[in-house]
């Protein structure tokens, strides 16, 4: 974790602040944060947005969130702050036992699979859109939903055998697998198409923190699609 100095770490109050927005990875950390019953203080963040850069530099070189501040120094990256998260408040929702190499494989097949096909289609349907970064492109939209379709197949065959993606019941996988899910509303992937998966979306939707990880958070909405 990188140190600290001068007024980056004078700013610092003992209790962890996690800097956020609404986007997608942010929303994974404050989802986590939330479900763990984390202590910490939640901060609605824009780096980039002119004259933030000076506070973010020193916490996040990348200018990005989530980043976790603490005392001793930041963290960025929504994986390592939910490890973080698990070990302030001893929870084993990220695995540190003999499942750890199970919710690792889960988590590295995702960013290269079934969240890479997610957010293709997102990043058309939703983010181009939101952000005016250009028209969508109906090709890459295809593209990514018959990566979709490929890799929700596997998804769907693993879900028909178990409520989770692991054995032993939930875990930060599947916070991580099903990050663009909430979502769906924007994507339009075709989630019905598989039954286990869709299933399991709506247990995880069941769960508060990860339903309305903002309420009663000072977080301004997405800006629209339209």
């Amino acid at each position: 974790m990188p140190t600290l100095t001068g007024n980056a770490a004078m700013a610092l109050q003992m209790t962890p602040i996690l800097y956020f927005s609404r986007n997608p990875n942010p929303r994974l950390a404050v989802a986590t944060a939330r479900h763990l019953g984390a202590p910490v203080i939640y901060e609605f963040a824009a780096p980039l947005a002119p004259g933030q850069a000076e506070k973010f530099l020193p916490l996040n070189p990348s200018l990005r969130v989530p980043i976790l501040a603490e005392a001793g120094g930041s963290l960025w990256e929504a994986d390592a702050i939910a490890c973080r998260l698990s070990q302030l408040v001893g929870s084993e929702f990220w695995r540190t036992g003999t499942e750890q190499p199970d919710m690792i494989r889960w988590l590295s097949w995702s960013r290269d699979n079934f969240m890479q096909a997610c957010d293709m289609v997102h990043f058309e349907r939703g983010t181009k859109l939101r952000y005016r970064l250009g028209t969508l492109d109906p090709t890459e939209v295809a593209r990514g939903l018959a990566r979709f379709r490929e890799t929700a197949a596997i998804l769907e065959a693993h879900l028909r055998r178990q409520n989770w993606l692991l054995a032993s019941g939930l875990s930060y996988a599947d916070f991580r697998m099903a990050v663009f899910l909430p979502y769906n509303d924007v994507a339009r992937l075709p989630l019905a198409e598989y039954p286990a998966v869709a299933a399991w979306h709506d247990r995880l939707m069941a769960l508060p923190a990860w339903a309305t990880p903002f309420e009663g958070l000072d977080a301004p909405e997405l800006p629209s699609v339209g």
